[in-house]
């Protein structure tokens, strides 16, 4: 159950990584709020912060100071196991590269995240997910056997697969040709209005960012509020 109408709040985030004379102030004060439904894209230069933004988001990372509220939590108050389980319930993540497990066929790999939640139906749900995203007739085959695009359907299903209340997705199409990145694109935004699933995605591409309803550009450790459209399918408060 969601506790906020903001499916994601921080407030004052700050992380430096590195140490000693390598260290770099990745993020700086930063403020992002985005509500429950929306679609949000992140973008700027490289090495800018997108994806530890995420990781952050997603409790991947732990920031140095700030508050990160996910779906009315604070995550950064739960220990390491509280916050796995959290995760598994409440987040799906796709990675640009996949993270897909080798020596595990396309349905195990969807199944492992269910099988966690202790769902009986894990396989079925599994199954049931790749049949939606066209690999109906790819349950059997390893991540060797399948093409990038393949690969890339496999981690959106496992992402999605539990219904998750956030999806967090970093250059999902990175490693993609065009034909099939637009294709993993329409399958995103069509798989996210049909589970009425919050976005927020770190991309590139000015197509694929001006697909969200807002876009945000990180600029020295801040979120700046580039564009709100017009087409937002809720009213949103610009952070």
């Amino acid at each position: 159950m969601l506790n906020s109408n903001n499916i994601i709040d921080l407030k004052n985030v700050s992380l430096t990584l590195g140490s000693g004379a390598r260290q770099v102030e990745i993020l700086r004060g930063l403020d992002l709020q985005v509500k429950s439904g929306e679609a949000v894209a992140l973008i700027g230069p490289s090495g800018s912060g997108k994806s530890t933004l995420l990781s952050v988001t997603g409790g991947l990372e732990r920031p140095d100071q700030g508050q990160v509220m996910i779906a009315g939590h604070d995550i950064t108050s739960l220990s390491e196991d509280e916050l796995a389980l959290f995760r598994r319930d409440n987040i799906g993540i796709v990675f640009q590269s996949f993270h897909l497990i080798p020596n595990m066929t396309a349905l195990e790999n969807v199944a492992v995240p269910l099988e966690f939640a202790g769902r009986a139906d894990a396989f079925a749900r599994a199954a049931d997910m790749l049949a939606r995203v066209g690999l109906g007739d790819r349950t059997g085959h390893y991540p060797t056997e399948l093409s990038g695009g393949e690969q890339q359907r496999v981690a959106l299903s496992r992402a999605l697969a539990i219904e998750p209340h956030l999806l967090l997705a970093d250059e999902p199409t990175g490693n993609l040709d065009a034909v099939t990145g637009a294709d993993i694109v329409e399958l995103i935004f069509e798989l996210r209005e049909e589970h009425d699933t919050s976005l927020v995605l770190v991309t590139h591409d000015p197509t694929l960012a001006a697909r969200c309803d807002r876009v945000f550009a990180l600029q020295e450790g801040r979120a700046v509020l580039q564009k709100k459209s017009r087409a937002a399918r809720r009213p949103v408060k610009a952070s």
